[in-house]
């Protein structure tokens, strides 16, 4: 079959972008001489190019209902792409209104659950399924071989790393993610379990790094303050500088957000916090050595219970 270009959407946010590239090597191996490309949004980009997983990283601006010129624009791109076939990893009601944008030519062949799509994921049990599972068996039934690909603990991901000598971090450290999304605090251990945990930490000489974005720096920040011997890292880090910390911990310990599914994937041995504000047999981080530990609600989780699941 001669070469061609295949488009993959995959826009986003970071767990559920870190637990598609099992199916991005998938897709690679899949089509080793098609012009891969990859529709996301600038957080993914050059984590998305280092992977090698992909030829080419499109950004999507994500239009709004009313930006009719954004939209126009989209609508040509996708068209003029001449797509051989089309992996829609996103399955959102916007990646398949994608699907819609082709109209009234016929659109390529598309693996997602747009109707009228021509490899639909028709599994009505699909939202009860794991994010990982549920992408297996989508590329399963879309005629891709996941053999080797479906278990990010396996996967090679040697090429997600970066220097992060600038960093300072110690020989013997603890990442620490304190934070979450804003909007659903209850996915939050208490800020003051942390900065017991980041104390009970250095005693034993395992110094903790704090990891978080823009949002948790007031947080991380509080934990420094009361723990003078941490690294706050916060806003400091880029996806292929967390990959690479998180391969050198000792254990990196943190609610259901984001950087752990990185940081799980890359193997650090994890310990994950939830309440039954998420579910992880749906979003559970994936790894080497990965630990659950959920209460209905974090307040009921104690320092003692998360530092009893560490080996050090």
């Amino acid at each position: 079959m001669s070469a061609g270009s295949v488009l993959v959407i995959k826009l986003g946010a970071l767990g559920d972008f870190v637990q598609a590239l099992g199916p991005l090597a998938a897709i690679r191996a899949q089509h080793p001489r098609d012009n891969i490309i990859l529709l996301t949004t600038r957080p993914y980009v050059e984590f998305a190019e280092a992977s090698g997983y992909v030829n080419t990283v499109w950004l999507d601006s994500r239009p709004k209902l009313f930006e009719i010129n954004k939209w126009r624009s989209l609508r040509r791109w996708l068209r003029r792409g001449k797509f051989r076939r089309i992996y829609d990893l996103q399955t959102s009601d916007r990646s398949s209104f994608y699907f819609k944008l082709f109209y009234p030519d016929k659109p390529p062949a598309w693996s997602g659950i747009a109707r009228g799509c021509s490899h639909p994921h028709d599994n009505p049990n699909r939202n009860a399924m794991h994010t990982i599972d549920r992408q297996r068996e989508q590329l399963t039934k879309a005629g891709v071989r996941m053999a080797g690909f479906d278990d990010i603990a396996n996967l090679d991901l040697s090429w997600a790393t970066a220097d992060v000598e600038h960093l300072s971090v110690p020989e013997r450290f603890a990442l620490l993610v304190p934070g979450g999304a804003q909007h659903r605090p209850a996915k939050r251990w208490p800020l003051e379990n942390y900065k017991a945990l980041a104390a009970q930490l250095a005693e034993r000489g395992v110094i903790p790094v704090l990891i978080g974005g823009p949002d948790e720096q007031a947080t991380t920040h509080e934990i420094a303050a009361a723990v003078p011997s941490a690294l706050d890292l916060a806003d400091k880090t880029d996806l292929l500088q967390l990959a690479e910390l998180g391969r050198r911990a000792e254990v990196a310990i943190g609610n259901d957000t984001g950087p752990m599914h990185l940081i799980a994937a890359v193997g650090a041995p994890s310990v994950v916090l939830y309440s039954d504000e998420s579910d992880p047999a749906l979003c559970g981080q994936r790894g080497k050595a990965v630990t659950i530990v959920r209460r209905p609600s974090l307040a009921e989780l104690s320092v003692e219970d998360v530092l009893g699941t560490l080996a050090i």
